[in-house]
């Protein structure tokens, strides 16, 4: 009997550690569960160690624009490590299909978000991403509501707004005068394609014309027309005046070649065209622009709306002046010039 009572109680304590175990390990089952929810991640949203893609569509590389991505980049990487850049540059031969091609892959990839440098480059990548919510910011634009990127400077409207390299035509024109005093006629070299150009020459004229100063503007339509047009030009004004139109600027090399088997000058729009053999400009920082343009879209990644976001610009403008040309050309820096930047040609 006692052996009976023995094995009872042996196999009630079997039980209950059999009971006693299934409880623990549904504990710790719970446990275990209640941890992972803690940490489920909403696979919509990017986590925030995930890189940040930014497409940078240049429309071609001469300096100007690459200064511009200079800027841009140093404002991005030193606002936020998380930015990936990926730049894409088109050719001179077929700039604007490329820009093309690259704004809607740069769609079809899913970037973050679109800088576009430069008038045409800006438009392409505005049409890519017109039924998306990739944001565009653009750099050295310098008509924005004539490209039909913005509809007001200070109200832009779409998901679109950026930077403007609007020129200080008055101060140019201010600049020629006083190193030529004699100045009747002023040689306008661009790109019909471009509507910075066609706004720049339309500003520039009304300009001239209060001053009683001819304005001879010839069109072209890509590089392969620049060198009988240049020659054309230089032969029947003073001096030429180059804008921001990208194709003049990167075949800058002809048009002085022109105009120096005429003996005249020619006046850039930023300093890295008067190191290049301009006599002078009232010069653009690209750089400084580029800095800005990178700032705008650090903003805009971090949840800025950039339809209320204003057009912003660079208001101070240097005057540069290269000695080697001056020097040359036997004209005499104005004393109202003494203080401008001096280079020399490279």
């Amino acid at each position: 009997m006692k052996k009976i009572i023995s094995v009872l109680i042996a196999l009630a304590l079997c039980v209950s550690a059999v009971f006693c175990f299934a409880s623990c390990g549904e504990k710790a089952q719970n446990d275990t569960k209640d941890t992972d929810t803690s940490k489920t991640v909403d696979t919509d949203s990017p986590s925030k160690t995930d890189p940040i893609r930014v497409g940078v569509i240049q429309y071609m590389s001469h300096p100007s624009l690459d200064n511009c991505f200079e800027g841009i980049k140093e404002a991005l990487t030193t606002l936020s490590p998380d930015i990936v850049i990926d730049r894409q540059t088109g050719s001179s031969a077929s700039a604007d299909a490329d820009c093309t091609t690259y704004a809607k892959n740069m769609v079809a990839s899913g970037y973050d978000m679109i800088i576009a440098i430069a008038t045409p480059a800006a438009k392409a990548a505005f049409t890519a991403t017109a039924d998306t919510d990739i944001p565009v910011i653009f750099c050295a634009v310098s008509d924005p509501v004539l490209a039909g990127l913005v509809n007001t400077l200070e109200v832009p409207g779409d998901n679109c707004t950026g930077t403007s390299d609007v020129l200080d035509l008055e101060a140019q024109v201010n600049l020629i005068t006083a190193l030529q005093p004699d100045v009747k006629s002023i040689g306008i070299l661009y790109t019909s394609s471009e509507d910075n150009s066609i706004s720049n020459l339309a500003r520039f004229r009304e300009i001239c014309d209060a001053r009683n100063i001819e304005v001879v503007a010839k069109a072209v339509q890509n590089a392969s027309d620049i060198p009988s047009a240049a020659t054309g030009l230089a032969a029947e004004v003073d001096c030429i005046n180059n804008f921001t139109d990208n194709n003049v600027v990167n075949n800058l090399s002809v048009v002085l070649s022109a105009a120096d088997s005429y003996g005249i000058p020619v006046y850039g729009s930023e300093v890295e065209q008067v190191s290049n053999g301009c006599l002078a400009s009232v010069s653009i920082d690209y750089v400084a622009l580029g800095k800005v343009t990178g700032e705008m879209a650090f903003d805009v990644l971090e949840g800025a709306d950039a339809a209320s976001m204003a057009v912003r610009t660079i208001s101070d403008a240097t005057p540069v002046v290269n000695l080697d040309v001056l020097a040359a050309l036997e004209i005499e820096l104005p004393e109202e010039f003494a203080d401008a930047e001096k280079v020399t040609t490279k």
